[in-house]
């Protein structure tokens, strides 16, 4: 079997290594722009949509203020004085607060150390040397 001659032109093999390097440099590079880009536009998005829900979660409790002074004005509207009107919708409020604070407190107290990963974690080092 005749193997082709080797022209001056051909690529030698360190030549193909280091533009096969540049290129998957370049290509990383570009990989990284193009991530950087769009992690520009969905930190955008996600700083204006932070912001909506801020301004939702504002409005909404204006609305609750104004529910409040309505509902002791219903009260009030009932035949109670305003000023009782309007401590019983605070008692009311004081209340709910007090209900969600102890189902809060419920909630923390079973909260539990991930014993079974603890567990597993203190077996890392043996496992690694060999130990199983």
């Amino acid at each position: 079997m005749a193997h082709a001659p080797i022209k001056d032109d051909d690529p030698t093999l360190g030549k193909l290594v280091m533009d096969a390097q540049r290129d998957i440099s370049s290509l990383i590079s570009k990989e990284i722009q193009l991530a950087k880009s769009e992690l520009k536009v969905s930190v955008q998005h996600g700083g204006l949509g932070i912001g909506l829900f801020a301004g939702a979660a504002f409005l909404l409790l204006l609305a609750i203020i104004m529910l409040s002074v309505s509902i002791a004005y219903f009260i009030h509207w009932a035949g109670l004085g305003l000023h009782w009107a309007f401590l019983i919708v605070f008692g009311l409020y004081v209340l709910l607060a007090a209900i969600l604070g102890l189902v809060g407190v419920k909630q923390v107290k079973q909260v539990k150390a991930p014993e079974r990963a603890i567990k597993q974690g203190k077996q890392i080092p043996n496992a690694l040397k060999g130990k199983g």
